[in-house]
């Protein structure tokens, strides 16, 4: 084992623990025995259109779903919480930066999370100032990637993330809807706002209902490679 790679073990045993990667596994394998080979898995890559992605879960309040009920199926009617997709302060800030050229600095979102921080809060684990502009840094360069490239699984990034985990979060209604509940907002503002025809998203809970009508085996479909 080399050094880089001792050195990255904790973080890797870190952030599996913060991911619930035991209870996870023990999830695929129950879904693996009721529904069989294609069952879902938790934190698994699906391929979405963003531009379809138009509703929000908005039943957290009384039945949270997170990224910890990743590839869980839950049956009921938890999925006909759904509410039409708002504009989030990063999904406006994104625009206003990207496409109206507004510096971070005047955005919405660095406004409120410079103060979080000065507050002494730690708001999306940034711990000071110099880490908040070092995020906006990132997704500069991630717009300019994403511009050429599109988005890239998580699991293909340096971080080598478990499957998809960290992505952009949907759940799976029975008629197929995506329903955003958070997680990864910059990465989805940037995707609609490029109007990239298919980036990867993180699986959150699924109806039955969507499993039996065969709308996870169409999200599994990775975007065609263009013939040259």
């Amino acid at each position: 084992m080399t050094k880089a790679a001792k050195k990255s073990l904790p973080t890797r045993i870190t952030r599996a623990i913060r991911a619930q990667v035991p209870r996870k596994t023990a999830r695929d394998l129950w879904n693996r025995l009721r529904f069989g080979a294609g069952a879902p898995q938790s934190d698994e890559c699906l391929w979405v259109d963003p531009m379809a992605v138009n509703h929000v879960y908005s039943g957290g309040k009384t039945f949270p779903l997170r990224r910890h009920n990743s590839g869980q199926v839950i049956p009921g009617d938890w999925d006909l919480s759904r509410l039409p997709l708002p504009e989030s302060d990063k999904a406006l800030s994104c625009r206003l930066h990207f496409v109206e050229g507004v510096p971070w600095s005047e955005t919405p979102i660095y406004h409120r999370l410079k103060a979080e921080i000065l507050a002494g809060g730690r708001p999306d684990g940034l711990k000071d100032l110099d880490a908040l502009d070092r995020r906006y840094a990132r997704l500069d360069k991630l717009w300019s990637y994403a511009k050429r490239e599109g988005l890239r699984p998580r699991s293909e990034t340096p971080e080598s993330y478990r499957r998809e985990h960290g992505g952009v979060l949907v759940h799976i209604a029975r008629d197929g809807t995506l329903m955003r509940s958070g997680g990864a907002a910059h990465r989805f503002a940037i995707a609609r706002l490029l109007q990239l025809p298919k980036i990867p998203a993180q699986i959150g809970a699924i109806h039955p209902g969507a499993l039996e009508a065969g709308h996870l085996a169409s999200l599994r479909q990775p975007p065609e490679m263009p013939r040259g």
